[in-house]
């Protein structure tokens, strides 16, 4: 077995083992023992991190969105026009999930029977802090003139909404499709509501 880090590198080391089997496996079959295996510590190390199976995959879940939340205040804190950036954001949110389940895709649907309900009690927290990050760039386009939101955070949930059925999340499998698909769906969708925030006084 390797050489146990420190608690941050352990849970890294399980999450990464957990999402290799759930490519391999899907999340049914994947069991503690096989976690264990794959991440080279004894099953009893896992349960000083994570209660179960399911807690570890949902921390798999929130490690993504801590990802995608820190590129998008990457892209937020840019150079370049807010209606570009905002652009960028709402791609950058649909692909980086796309991106991170593509390898496990098959899987989602057998995934999501089980973990639906805990997943969403997690989701509004989610949205809520990419909400914030899209908010501080539709407020700084207000005060350029650029944009014309009543309430920028109210006019930043409504972009995530909008695009939110574009997630793998919220899709089937055979509704993901090819990545440029998605990639080109969202764009135009993205443009579309900019479009509006930009040109109206109400959104």
């Amino acid at each position: 077995m390797r050489t146990v880090g420190t608690a941050e590198e352990m849970r890294d080391r399980l999450l990464d083992a957990a999402e290799r089997l759930l490519a391999r496996f899907g999340y049914r079959k994947m069991t503690m023992d096989d976690l264990a295996r794959e991440a080279g510590v004894g099953r009893r190390t896992i349960y000083l991190y994570f209660p179960g199976k399911e807690e570890v995959t949902l921390s798999s879940i929130d490690r993504v969105v801590d990802r995608i939340q820190e590129q998008l205040r990457v892209i937020a804190s840019e150079p370049g026009p807010p209606e570009d950036r905002l652009r960028r954001m709402l791609v950058a949110r649909v692909l980086a999930r796309f991106d991170q389940v593509h390898d496990y895709h098959q899987s989602l649907d057998d995934m999501f029977a089980v973990l639906r309900p805990a997943y969403m009690a997690r989701r509004e927290r989610y949205f809520d802090a990419e909400a914030h990050i899209f908010a501080e760039v539709l407020q700084e386009g207000r005060c350029l003139g650029v944009f014309a939101p009543p309430d920028p955070i109210q006019t930043a949930h409504t972009l995530l909404w909008a695009t939110n059925a574009l997630l793998p999340y919220s899709l089937s499998v055979q509704e993901l499709g090819a990545r440029e698909d998605v990639e080109a769906r969202t764009d135009r969708i993205a443009r579309l509501l900019l479009d509006g925030v930009r040109r109206r006084e109400i959104f």
